[in-house]
């Protein structure tokens, strides 16, 4: 699988998860993928996309983390950073139920759909999943990229520097349940899709809160709005 080899992460990735990257789990993920392509299956985000949340966010500099579950599935929607989609392409109901609460949170109002500005600022927007089968939700859960992201978010809650971790629904919130909360702000909400932004996910203020814990840790705020 050359595009989720050590390869296509930026140097500094590669350096920390480069371990990671020879354990059987991801030969086991490496021949699913092969698989995949030699049967014709289209696979979002495009394979050059895998690890584009890496890309955009250097290790040394990720202050924040959101996690998300897998990929949009639809197409042209997925380009490798969770709840994004690229301009020109409609905002899914998650990504307008997250600019509401933004809205609500900070009184921004955030029209661009296209959140690399916020991986430029430290912000890694990281599915679980990195990969999907066109029209089939969560059709690559279970072949080796849990284990991957696991190791990921474990090698960040041990780094130097606090961080914060973004957990909204249950999926997430359990995936990140061994994050040390003493240590770092870990934000716990409902999910922001239409079925359950009403349950707590609205009013949960998370953009503030981020940014009053980066001004505690001697960090710069995230500017949430759109990208001068």
């Amino acid at each position: 699988m050359q595009s989720a080899d050590q390869g296509r992460l930026p140097p500094d990735w590669q350096e920390q998860l480069g371990g990671v990257l020879k354990q059987t789990f991801m030969d086991r993920l490496r021949g699913f993928l092969s698989t995949q392509k030699k049967e014709g299956k289209i696979i979002y985000p495009p394979m050059h996309l895998l690890f584009r949340a890496f890309a955009l966010s250097e290790f040394a500099k990720v202050s924040v983390v959101i996690l998300g579950q897998d990929p949009y599935h639809g197409p042209r929607q997925a380009h490798g950073l969770c709840f994004s989609v690229p301009e020109g392409i409609k905002a899914p109901p998650s990504l307008l139920n997250i600019f509401k609460e933004l809205k609500s949170d900070l009184g921004i109002q955030r029209t661009r759909t296209d959140l690399s500005d916020w991986a430029a600022q430290g912000v890694l927007l990281l599915n679980s999943v990195l990969s999907v089968e066109a029209h089939r939700a969560a059709s690559h859960a279970g072949k080796g990229w849990e284990e991957f992201t696991d190791a990921v978010i474990d090698i960040l809650a041990r780094r130097e520097g606090n961080l914060a971790f973004v957990l909204w629904g249950a999926y997430a919130q359990k995936k990140g349940q061994h994050i040390n909360k003493e240590r770092h702000l870990v934000i716990r909400s409902p999910h922001p899709s239409p079925l359950s932004a009403a349950n707590g996910f609205f009013g949960s203020r998370p953009f503030s809160r981020i940014n009053a814990f980066l001004l505690t840790e001697g960090r710069e705020p995230i500017n949430w709005g759109d990208p001068a």
